[in-house]
């Protein structure tokens, strides 16, 4: 995941809005957003290579999101998998601000990434590029492949945006929404950040939507958390094609935190 979008605690019928795009190789197998089968409560894609996630959300309204840390030359080649970051806080019990002193003390073990996590009390955000988590406040927040809003163009211009689509009217435009997350314009290049992979390469990965002959966005996703703890999730997943990638498939499931059998809830497209 390279983007991720959110209002947390800002718009006056939901909780949380947020807008993201995981971005990985092509050839990677990757399953969609379903229930997993040996973790029924968790709902998430998954890396069918390390069976790890990007992003995800339980029954319980526990909520975990990961994007590496971009810093060519300092890769540790037996790393354990960042996606297990998210997946083993969706299935654990631990409070997030616990979840995170534990991290404090493993997160030298993984190559650099950015993490949130949440559940229906708080919501934080930690790096193991940073010496501390951070409990979020009500706000718009952007995270990429540095730190939280760090001002590359495509999170200084997806949180405008999203602040305007969200500020219209009480009414959010999901559509709107959606449609920001698959923008491909790539920013002058005098903006774009030098993380030290060459300009080629930084114009590639500069836009809010990336696509390219081996890498780009996978999949664009939707979620939201109702301040009555109503869930929706949509999910689009891409079919790699030049010059641009075509929407593969389209899923969305929604539910309630507090007891509604998920079974009457589902929606599929």
């Amino acid at each position: 995941m390279c983007l991720i979008l959110f209002a947390y605690k800002h718009h006056p019928n939901y909780r949380l809005i947020l807008a993201a795009n995981r971005d990985e190789f092509y050839e990677r197998p990757t399953a969609p957003l379903m229930y997993w089968e040996d973790h029924p409560h968790i709902l998430a894609g998954r890396d069918l290579k390390s069976m790890g996630t990007w992003m995800g959300i339980t029954s319980s309204g526990r909520f975990a999101a990961v994007t590496n840390y971009r810093e060519p030359g300092r890769l540790i080649i037996d790393a354990p998998s960042r996606g297990h970051l998210v997946s083993d806080y969706l299935n654990g019990t631990m409070p997030p601000n616990d979840y995170l002193k534990h991290l404090k003390q493993e997160g030298h073990r993984y190559n650099g990434f950015n993490l949130l996590v949440g559940d229906t009390e708080a919501f934080y955000y930690f790096s193991n590029r940073s010496e501390n988590g951070t409990r979020l406040e009500s706000g718009i927040h952007g995270l990429s492949n540095r730190l939280l809003d760090t001002p590359w163009p495509k999170v200084v211009q997806g949180k405008q945006r999203l602040s305007a689509l969200i500020d219209q009217d009480d009414d959010l435009s999901q559509t709107g929404i959606l449609d920001l997350v698959q923008t491909q314009a790539v920013p002058p290049n005098s903006q774009i950040p030098d993380t030290g992979v060459g300009m080629e390469w930084e114009r590639t990965l500069a836009p809010i939507f990336i696509t390219s002959p081996n890498y780009g966005t996978r999949c664009s996703t939707l979620l939201t958390i109702s301040r009555s703890n109503h869930v929706h999730i949509t999910e689009i997943t891409w079919q790699p094609a030049q010059p641009a990638p075509t929407l593969q498939a389209e899923t969305s499931f929604d539910f309630n935190i507090e007891g509604k059998d998920r079974s009457d809830e589902n929606r599929h497209s």
